[in-house]
């Protein structure tokens, strides 16, 4: 009778311990540390948004360029020849400007089709900086959702450790046979298996956080609360249709495509342009054999027979301009079914949830239950272990659908273009891409100049050594 009371206490402990090693893995923190924490130092750290920074850069300066070639040319000429027989020295130089005064509006349309260039790029900015904060966002939801679960599992190790030693000492007494403890055996040999796969798994994601934010994780805080999501699935349909910058970025590439066209037809128009040209000669050792000349004049060329290089030019580029109308449209295809997608998830992610809180109720009843049955001796050692079982899967269950239904909010803010440090509210240094397009645009000379030290400040700004 003693034995069997020492049983129930046992039994008891064992259940009360395991639900409260869950419940505080649950709702205690290691270390203070948000998934807005990990979003804002993974936009920080991110060497790719820094690398499409920079690529920004270049398509800004290709509007420079562009104007530039708005502008007249001027060069200067040197040049020194020997006469080996009549043994003089002729040194000519002189000064060159050229200006194209029309070029049948195709410098123009090169302006702007670098101004669009600037916008797709900014564009793909955005559509990195979505990934940066998504995979941020993934990667702190999965540690936390491991470190609970490695909680979870090392706390069933203890309890059926307990289980174990419990029966060992009722073998002895001659309650039960040796089959039990060798189940019990059993099942503390999965539970250590169990330990070790998620112990494995939370080292992995460990990695991947460090890849993600750039550092290495600290103790998750939580999962807070959920971010503000789209007001119905249609609302978030039609953001993934045109809020997207996926959308836009292919939207400036239809507008650069059909500049692309305009270009290819200007080269068919006659080309003008201002030429200048001053020079001065000299010859020694011939005195007085000094000259100088001056000249200004206008050049006109027409394109009359190109080989048919100018019309398949045409054709190229309303080809392109068709392929990347299809890849718009083909875009917001993509969009719509990752939106559905992740709209699915995560009501799936809500139900699940429900599904895992009754199930863990009804666990909870069952496994008291069989406790009970098992101080009566209807059941056995591995009845009660089952029941424990049952209420740890129900358990991970429930922390695996939570960090689903995060995972899947995220995803449909991504979706819908609403996946910004801007949106979210993050507490970061803002990065303008008008900036340093501003201060590049009227294509200034590198000079030691009040110009020339702003953009000297923007460059030190967002440059990183």
């Amino acid at each position: 009778m003693q034995h069997v009371k020492r049983k129930r206490g046992i039994l008891a402990q064992s259940s009360i311990f395991l639900g409260l090693l869950i419940v505080l893995a649950l709702s205690v923190p290691a270390r203070s540390e948000t998934l807005r924490d990990a979003m804002a130092d993974a936009y920080t750290n991110s060497q790719l948004l820094d690398q499409n920074r920079f690529l920004l850069r270049v398509e800004d300066e290709g509007v420079a360029q562009a104007v530039a070639q708005l502008r007249p040319v001027l060069t200067f000429l040197a040049s020194a020849n020997r006469d080996l027989v009549g043994n003089t020295t002729t040194t000519t130089a002189g000064l060159v400007a050229e200006w194209t005064l029309y070029a049948g509006g195709s410098r123009r349309l090169s302006l702007e089709a670098a101004r669009e260039t600037v916008l797709v790029t900014r564009q793909g900015l955005v559509s990195v900086e979505q990934q940066v904060l998504l995979d941020a966002a993934t990667a702190y939801l999965n540690v936390w959702r491991d470190l609970q679960i490695v909680d979870a599992r090392e706390a069933n190790v203890r309890v059926v450790t307990q289980q174990l030693r419990a029966a060992r000492d009722r073998l002895e007494l001659g309650e039960i046979t040796a089959t039990e403890v060798a189940q019990a055996e059993t099942r503390l040999a999965e539970a250590r298996a169990s330990l070790a796969s998620a112990q494995g798994q939370l080292a992995i994601n460990r990695e991947l956080f460090l890849l993600a934010v750039g550092r290495e994780p600290g103790g998750p805080s939580g999962l807070g609360t959920l971010p503000d999501l789209p007001a119905s699935e249609a609302a978030a349909d039609a953001l993934a249709r045109q809020n997207t910058p996926t959308i836009r970025q292919l939207q400036h590439e239809v507008r650069v495509a059909d500049l692309a066209v305009e270009g290819a037809r200007a080269s068919y128009r006659p080309t003008l342009s201002l030429e200048g040209q001053y020079t001065e000669t000299f010859q020694a050792p011939t005195p007085n054999a000094e000259g100088e000349s001056a000249s200004i004049g206008l050049s006109l060329s027409i394109p009359i027979f190109t080989g048919g290089q100018l019309s398949s030019l045409e054709r190229q580029a309303l080809a392109q301009a068709s392929a990347t109308r299809s890849a718009l449209l083909q875009q917001v295809r993509v969009n719509v079914q990752i939106m559905g997608v992740a709209w699915s998830d995560y009501r799936i992610a809500g139900a699940q949830i429900a599904s895992a809180r009754q199930r863990i109720a009804s666990a909870e009843v069952a496994l008291e239950g069989v406790r009970q049955e098992a101080d009566l001796g209807v059941r056995t050692t591995l009845d009660v272990l089952d029941a424990e079982q049952d209420l740890l899967d129900a358990r991970i269950n429930l922390i695996e659908a939570q960090t689903s239904l995060f995972a899947a909010a995220y995803s449909v803010l991504s979706a819908a273009g609403m996946l910004t440090v801007d949106q979210l509210g993050l507490d970061v240094p803002s990065f303008d891409p008008s900036t340093y397009a501003d201060t590049v645009s009227g294509a200034p000379v590198r000079v030691p100049s009040v110009q020339g030290q702003r953009l000297d400040s923007v460059l030190e700004r967002f440059g990183r050594d």
